[in-house]
């Protein structure tokens, strides 16, 4: 599905939805903090670490939904914060980012990855890199950082999405196995490349590139975004899902040899400023490592 189209028929199933559910409530901003548990303790020379998900951002402005999500962060206090791309759409939107980045604390380390609104929108790489890194963000693409935490570490790879060149062998090139291991992937369909015997290339008929030895590395989960959870469900069920999307609408997806994926239903909108049956998230995950 090009990207023209799936505008048409976004909004076209949005427009659908509005008849008859006037009055219903618009759930744009009321967020929900969900808890998850990405693994189980394995060792008692464990750690247990906390961190929280933001992905979608769609930022058009800086809203009363924007500064919960900030104090929300702060009192749970997580060990560092990730940002699965879609952050802005385009280069006005980067002030935003750098005002929302601003809410956050500063000496919380964060990591993001670049979504597809980024590449449409043709935000400057280097622009939106600086903007994240004046509040302790490192932009990943297509690499793997470090994070540790009480002595343990904790890999963090972030690839580019779909509508770049996402990499993960040079994303992981050089790196040791660790503690933990996080991937962050904007499109949840990059996880059906993650897999033994999965196909080279994705939907857009874009190649991903995938290392031999993955299993090696010990992935605990891909964090995602993208779906917005349908942005528009109708008794659950999202009538319209961007491409990228695949078989993930929102939620774990821990089935078969492939790692575990949870794709968040994001913060903000796109094409139509409205949710209904799908109200934006910040996720917030525990794991041992």
């Amino acid at each position: 599905m090009k990207r023209r189209r799936f505008l048409a028929l976004s909004a076209a199933a949005g427009a659908a939805a509005g008849l008859g559910v006037e009055g219903f409530a618009v759930e744009t901003g009321d967020v929900q903090f969900t808890e998850h548990v990405v693994n189980g303790r394995r060792g008692a020379d464990e750690r247990r670490v906390t961190f929280a998900h933001v992905s979608d951002l769609h930022l058009r402005g800086i809203a009363g939904v924007h500064r919960r999500i900030a104090a929300e962060i702060a009192a749970r206090r997580p060990a560092f914060v990730v940002l699965t791309g879609d952050s802005v759409e385009g280069p006005a939107g980067l002030p935003l980012l750098d005002a929302f980045l601003g809410l956050l604390d500063p000496a919380v380390r964060k990591y993001a990855v670049l979504g597809n609104w980024e590449h449409w929108g043709k935000v400057d790489v280097g622009a939106l890199r600086a903007v994240y890194a004046r509040h302790e963000c490192r932009l990943l693409v297509n690499e793997t950082v470090m994070h540790w935490h009480e002595g343990r570490g904790i890999a963090v790879t972030g690839l580019d999405d779909f509508v770049g060149k996402p990499d993960l062998t040079a994303a992981l090139r050089g790196i040791a196995p660790a503690h933990g291991h996080l991937v962050l992937a904007h499109t949840p369909e990059q996880r059906d490349g993650l897999g033994v015997g999965a196909a080279p290339v994705n939907a857009f008929g874009v190649p991903v590139p995938v290392p031999a030895d993955l299993a090696a590395y010990g992935v605990d989960a891909v964090l995602s975004g993208h779906t917005h959870g349908g942005q528009i469900a109708l008794f659950g069920w999202a009538p319209v899902l961007p491409p990228g999307s695949g078989r993930y609408a929102r939620g774990w997806f821990r089935d078969g040899a492939l790692p575990p994926l949870f794709v968040s239903r994001g913060v903000g909108t796109t094409v139509m400023p409205v949710r209904l049956g799908s109200r934006p998230e910040v996720a917030f995950h525990a794991m041992w490592v």
